[in-house]
């Protein structure tokens, strides 16, 4: 499998705890995005570097089928001085290996690459993973989504 070296960064916005055991997550990480977007937070979020939206998962208690956080939000020059009620995380960097989601947002793309990724045997290091939605995602209909999982 191909493999990527990734720099620091960090990302400000709004964050979820939970967790993939009975279907927790298939409730909270859609209503986190409808919050991100009923509330546009993206025009809240000081220094944002760009308009490119993360949705980072981090925080693992163990792996993928236990507790994590989900955090939703836009790489930023500085977590100095966020507004309450935003969060921040500086993604460590290191090494990434990358998958694309292609397709139809509404049809949950994302969601079956992640089945995907659960199910390929990867030595995963669950510090930080995350899926980028920039120019390439605006297409609902026909979008490509960048999943970067952590590696050893």
């Amino acid at each position: 499998m191909t493999t990527i070296t990734i720099e620091p960064f960090a990302v400000a916005g709004i964050a979820v705890r939970t967790t993939n055991e009975n279907g927790q997550a298939m409730t909270d990480i859609p209503a986190l995005w409808a919050r991100f977007m009923s509330e546009n937070v993206i025009v809240r979020i000081p220094g944002r570097v760009d308009d490119t939206v993360y949705c980072i998962y981090t925080d693992y208690e163990k792996d993928h089928t236990r507790p994590y956080t989900t955090l939703l939000g836009c790489k930023v020059a500085s977590l100095d001085d966020l507004p309450a009620g935003l969060t921040g995380k500086v993604l460590g960097g290191g090494t990434y290996t990358p998958f694309i989601a292609k397709g139809d947002l509404t049809e949950g793309i994302v969601y079956h690459e992640w089945l995907r990724i659960w199910n390929a045997g990867i030595d995963r290091t669950f510090t930080t993973d995350f899926e980028v939605y920039g120019p390439k995602a605006t297409d609902m209909k026909n979008a490509e989504v960048d999943i970067f999982i952590a590696v050893a």
